[in-house]
């Protein structure tokens, strides 16, 4: 993916991931119940961004900037689901690639502007701020009316850079121990159409 693809999204990583990492991590704390269903969880979110950054690319031969929102995924510690239109051949194609070029080195894919985790971060930063203000201010309706507008201002100003911080240090990890195993059409857990792309653990 070229650079422009997330130029507005401007967080690198500072360190450069251990391959083993996550797979070391495990090994000395593997009685903590449910530990490995969240590191793989991390990398298969990180996979899943990656895999959007690249059916972006494949599917935009100009080469414009910017994310063109056709696709988004949801993200479990069996696999993640794909949403939006796209052939099954052409998503394992970009699943493959994905995972090569994040485990290669290109670990920016692995964070992405959409993901939930932004909008997680921006209500948790206008209820902090909110409360703060309420806590600070006096207590008239119309002082706290302008401190809430100004807490929601002040987050979602800086929503989409702490929500990328979280993403990187937080939620996504890079899937240096995923493996695909197959990528099929089926339905999520409301009935819609999607694609599923399972993956599983290796060390």
């Amino acid at each position: 993916m070229t650079d422009s693809n997330f130029a507005d999204f401007p967080f690198h990583l500072e360190f450069a991931p251990s391959p083993h990492q996550d797979q070391d991590f495990l090994k000395q704390l593997e009685f903590i119940p449910g530990l490995k269903e969240l590191l793989t969880v991390r990398q298969v979110h990180a996979l899943e961004h990656a895999t959007v950054w690249v059916l972006n690319e494949m599917n935009n031969p100009q080469h414009q900037p910017g994310d063109n929102q056709r696709w988004g995924g949801m993200s479990t510690d069996e696999g993640f689901y794909l949403y939006g239109q796209v052939a099954s051949g052409q998503l394992e194609q970009a699943v493959q690639e994905a995972l090569r070029r994040l485990t290669s080195g290109e670990w920016n894919l692995a964070v992405h502007p959409r993901c939930g985790t932004n909008i997680s971060v921006g209500l948790m930063m206008t209820a902090g701020l909110a409360m703060g203000i309420n806590w600070f201010l006096p207590k008239g309706p119309i002082i706290q009316l302008m401190g809430l507008g100004f807490a929601a201002t002040v987050a979602s100003q800086l929503s989409p850079d702490m929500g990328a911080l979280a993403q990187k240090y937080l939620t996504t990890a890079i899937p240096f121990n995923l493996e695909i195993v197959e990528v099929i059409a089926t339905n999520d857990f409301w009935g819609r159409p999607t694609h599923f792309v399972r993956v599983q653990w290796c060390n």
